[in-house]
């Protein structure tokens, strides 16, 4: 009897055994399959699949269909996935938003959309949601350059300008949440369905498969051998490439009350753009200390110095196979700081000139502008960026190509901190960097030395920096002169500007030179009578060692301040350097 006590009691132990390694293997296993069954789609909301990503569980706020079927996106989630420029304009209630080529004005009561100044009929306008600004996304596809999916329970939003591979389904097929045949299925297709390959790194995803967007907007996995006639339907858009080779500008200097200069039978050796100087601001009318919207709205205007003398030097800049990107300058002796800052502040001005600009590239067939704003408040720096952001698509629209002139990233106020030279790289199509002066009105030193140059660059470049352009949207801007200082004891009494061309014949034959290293320059002084001149030379030597910055850093290129301050051998040195046709 004991032994059978005995073993009964042992198959007892065994059989609880069995069964706890039964429950022990089941968790494991359950715990390891759970993730690939889990449900990562929500369900009680529309969700939003933006290329190939379900970002209901990332936005800032849900979207919303209306009555009529128009699709809601707050501005907030516009900005983070389309638009990071997009601002409300408290002034005229209304949301401005830009993309590559578009400039869009969406208003709250008008169910109209303004692109690119022309007025289009639209089945939404702007609303405000519980505080939030929502813009009306399904009509503004062509906008933001999107073709629009409205499923069940999901909006997918695909940008047209990123790739886009397909596939067809070789049977019936389960598509996975997870890349594994143990996952939960999300999809069942049938043979002959098309699905969307999701571009994605091949090291993320086991081999044999795939992640896919199916016709109904689920992102899951498939296997590779289900699929076949892969396609690539679509290809990354490429940036726009406006030059072949390096940018050569030369700015021809004209004031207001000169004709263009008539280069009948002349060529540029070493030239492919030049930027005339035909446009300016001219507000000046007031004596007023801190004139007023009223004072300068009026007076809003972009004035033209072009006539028939500008026609046909654009005719001869063509003819010879320049590029012809005018400057356009707020030229503080017609209009002052404080005036430039009412404009450039208030949205309906800032329409004004660049309608202006815009007219005038489509009448002149111009393939570009230069946008030379200086002197400017602090304060303003957001406005000028905003003029600029909202100019830029307009003018890539037409083919026209949008350059601004920035200073060094370190100075004063007004001359240097009112840059946002980092968003002004990203919105335009080139940042022109002066390359001068080196040295204020009442500071004594060199136009524009080397060692300057090369840093400020290293500025530019340095891609984690408040100051980071792209090098091949950089363009260096050298002088054609430099500046004649004269001193009295230790008083400073004036500079003069000397022309490349004069540089030899102002510096006595008996002067002795010093060469600066850093400066790559040499450096000469001398007395007349009880005054001591001094002067950084700037010549064809030290003019070509800033030069080669251009193709050490692999920037865009370079221009050059001024055309009539160059020396007959200077274009020899340019065209060379920057290897030119």
């Amino acid at each position: 009897m004991k032994e059978k006590s005995t073993v009964r009691k042992i198959v007892r132990i065994v059989i609880l055994l069995l069964l706890l390694v039964l429950v022990i293997v089941g968790l494991i296993f359950g715990i390891k399959i759970a993730p690939n069954y889990a449900n990562n789609e929500i369900t009680n909301k529309v969700n939003l699949v933006v290329n190939y990503t379900n970002v209901t569980d990332r936005m800032k706020h849900d979207l919303f269909i209306d009555n009529n079927g128009v699709v809601y996106l707050s501005m907030d989630d516009i900005q983070n996935y389309y638009d990071d420029n997009i601002y409300y304009d408290k002034e005229y209630n209304q949301i401005v938003t830009s993309s590559e080529e578009s400039l869009a004005v969406v208003g709250f009561e008008e169910k109209v959309i303004e692109v690119n100044g022309e007025k289009i009929d639209s089945k939404g306008s702007a609303v405000v949601k519980g505080g939030v600004y929502y813009l009306p996304i399904s009509e503004m596809q062509d906008i933001y350059n999107l073709k629009m999916y409205k499923l069940d329970n999901k909006v997918v939003l695909e940008s047209l300008d990123r790739k886009l591979t397909t596939a067809v389904t070789t049977k019936k097929i389960s598509v996975k949440v997870k890349a594994t045949t143990l996952s939960r299925t999300i999809e069942k297709l049938k043979a002959g369905d098309k699905v969307v390959i999701v571009e994605k790194d091949a090291n993320l995803v086991p081999a044999g498969w795939t992640k896919i967007r199916t016709q109904n907007g689920n992102l899951g996995y498939v296997e590779l051998k289900n699929i076949n006639n892969i396609t690539v339907e679509r290809e990354d858009a490429k940036p726009k490439k406006y030059m072949n080779e390096k940018i050569s500008l030369a700015w021809e200097y004209f004031s207001e009350f000169a004709k263009a200069p008539d280069n009948t039978g002349k060529t540029y050796d070493g030239v492919n753009v030049v930027s005339p100087s035909f446009f300016y601001l001219k507000l000046k009318n007031t004596d007023k200390e801190k004139p007023t919207k009223v004072d300068v709205i009026s007076q809003t205007k972009l004035h033209a110095n072009i006539g028939d003398a500008g026609e046909e030097y654009i005719k001869w800049a063509k003819e010879n196979g320049y590029k012809v990107w005018p400057k356009v300058t707020n030229d503080t002796l017609a209009t002052t700081i404080d005036e430039f800052s009412v404009l450039i502040n208030d949205y309906k001005m800032r329409e004004i000139i660049i309608d202006s600009i815009l007219k005038y590239v489509d009448q002149y067939e111009l393939d570009g502008i230069n946008i030379d704003f200086e002197n400017m408040y602090q304060e303003d720096r957001d406005a000028f960026t905003k003029f600029i952001i909202e100019l830029a698509p307009q003018m890539r629209s037409r083919g026209a190509v949008l350059s601004v002139d920035v200073t060094a990233p370190d100075g004063s106020a007004t001359w240097s901190l009112c840059y946002d030279r980092k968003k002004l790289g990203e919105v335009a199509d080139y940042v022109v960097f002066m390359g001068y002066d080196q040295y204020g009105t009442n500071t004594i030193g060199t136009t524009s030395g080397y060692g300057w140059v090369d840093k400020s660059i290293n500025k530019f470049l340095d891609t984690k920096g408040k100051e980071y352009i792209p090098a091949d949207k950089i363009i260096l801007g050298l002088p054609f002169y430099t500046k004649l200082w004269k001193t009295q004891g230790d008083k400073t009494i004036g500079s003069n500007v000397i022309s490349l061309a004069n540089i030899d014949n102002q510096i006595p034959a008996d002067a002795k030179r010093e060469w600066k290293e850093e400066l790559q320059q040499d450096y000469v002084e001398y007395t007349k009578g009880n005054i001591t001149y001094k002067i950084w030379v700037e010549d064809n030597d030290s003019f070509a060692k800033k030069l080669e910055l251009v193709n050490k850093y692999k920037l865009a290129g370079a221009a050059y301040w001024r055309k009539g301050f160059d020396n007959s051998s200077i274009w020899k040195v340019i065209k060379n350097t920057l290897n030119l046709n």
